[in-house]
């Protein structure tokens, strides 16, 4: 089933962040988020995780199972990356298949280091592997390579691009080659109606203005 909202308004105080709202993420497709900072694309991930809830309107279409990386890695410092992706991970899942994971993602050397042990880049891809083997039936993804370089964000989209076929993917992100990066649909939100994009539709829309 398709997510969608319909009409969907939020606000802090007298703040509005959406308004009127109409957005529709396919199943089974990956979609990335674009938009100015403060047009919800957050808010909006937060009212899909149950996190917020929105003033009026409707969505429809989420799962119960949802894995999450949020902006912040949310890592327990104290205990290693094996434990923190054990703790959320489906059933089923052994720790030889973390660290197979952790060993793709440039991590098994660390992977039994305590978090605050590791830099910011390592933590994120902790994060991302946590998300990725839990139990879930829709991924939300905010600003997941952060802290990344450029040769490890390629080998990360990779990972999330053969983690996520068939899974209904939503990431919010502020570059736009991470569109074609992890061959995923464009939304572009604005504060009133957002605009969708295909990522080849958009390359053309690029080349024609």
């Amino acid at each position: 089933m398709d997510i969608e909202a319909i009409n969907l308004n939020k606000s802090f105080g007298q703040t509005v962040v959406l308004r009127d709202l109409n957005i529709r993420f396919a199943q089974g497709k990956r979609t990335v988020i674009m938009g100015d900072s403060g047009c919800g694309k957050t808010t909006l991930l937060r009212i899909i995780m149950g996190l917020e809830t929105f003033d009026s309107g409707e969505l429809n279409g989420v799962p119960k199972k949802i894995g999450v990386v949020f902006q912040e890695d949310r890592l327990l410092e104290n205990f290693s990356a094996v434990s923190n992706i054990a703790l959320a991970a489906d059933k089923g899942v052994t720790k030889e298949v973390i660290l197979t994971h952790l060993d793709y993602v440039g991590l098994h050397d660390s992977a039994l280091q305590s978090v605050r042990e590791l830099s910011g880049g390592m933590k994120r891809r902790v994060a991302l592997v946590r998300a990725i083997l839990s139990k879930k039936e829709l991924l939300l993804m905010d600003e997941p390579f952060n802290g990344l370089d450029e040769q490890t964000r390629e080998r990360i989209a990779l990972y999330i691009k053969g983690h996520s076929e068939g899974l209904t993917t939503i990431i919010v992100s502020h570059d736009i080659d991470e569109v074609a990066l992890l061959d995923a649909e464009l939304i572009r939100m604005e504060r009133t109606v957002p605009i969708k994009w295909s990522a080849n539709a958009l390359k053309y829309h690029d080349a024609i203005y």
